[in-house]
């Protein structure tokens, strides 16, 4: 790595020969600070973009005197940017390598307990529900049927598959509104 002292005599516009003295050795000290090359590279490139910014708005006389030392300072920014920014958001990782350890994907044995009981009701009230009443039911919730095709099936009318539908859904909804049904 060359030092400060060093410097080669660059114009501070041109980007592309400064590009080509500079990057590698700033990735390299991103790299060794971050840990990552991937992040090295896009911090570098951000801090060539905050260079060239500066360097456009500069034309004044406002542009930097030294290239070099200013991109080693916007890396610099730029990678406690970036730690702060990681502080604050706290460790990242996949939902799928973590929900294992939080979630249990079997419901609680009160839940399987409860849906059980759910499921006796449901099929008692059905039992005790008269033939084309069940039928109608089953066949439009279970099987997907229009109420005419319904209606054809059971040779009824489809405003009758309607009270059909309707007389089972109520009856299923008061069984399991009161304990015992």
């Amino acid at each position: 790595m060359k030092s400060f002292s060093s410097e080669q005599t660059v114009a501070p516009d041109d980007l592309d020969t400064i590009f080509r003295l500079y990057s590698r050795e700033l990735h390299r000290f991103a790299h060794r600070r971050l840990g990552d090359p991937e992040m090295a590279a896009d911090v570098v490139q951000d801090a060539f973009l905050r260079y060239l910014t500066v360097t456009l708005d500069g034309r004044d006389g406002t542009a930097p005197t030294s290239p070099r030392f200013f991109l080693w300072r916007i890396v610099s920014n730029l990678m406690i940017d970036w730690s702060r920014r990681d502080r604050r958001r706290g460790v990242h990782a996949a939902l799928d390598d973590v929900a294992e350890h939080f979630a249990d994907p079997a419901p609680l044995p009160d839940r399987v307990l409860e849906g059980r009981e759910e499921f006796r009701i449901i099929v008692t009230t059905l039992d005790a529900l008269p033939r084309k009443c069940r039928a109608a039911l089953l066949l439009n919730r279970v099987e997907g049927l229009s109420h005419v095709e319904i209606a054809d099936r059971l040779g009824v009318s489809p405003s009758m598959v309607s009270k059909y539908v309707v007389t089972a859904l109520r009856r299923c909804m008061k069984a399991l509104a009161v304990p015992g049904g």
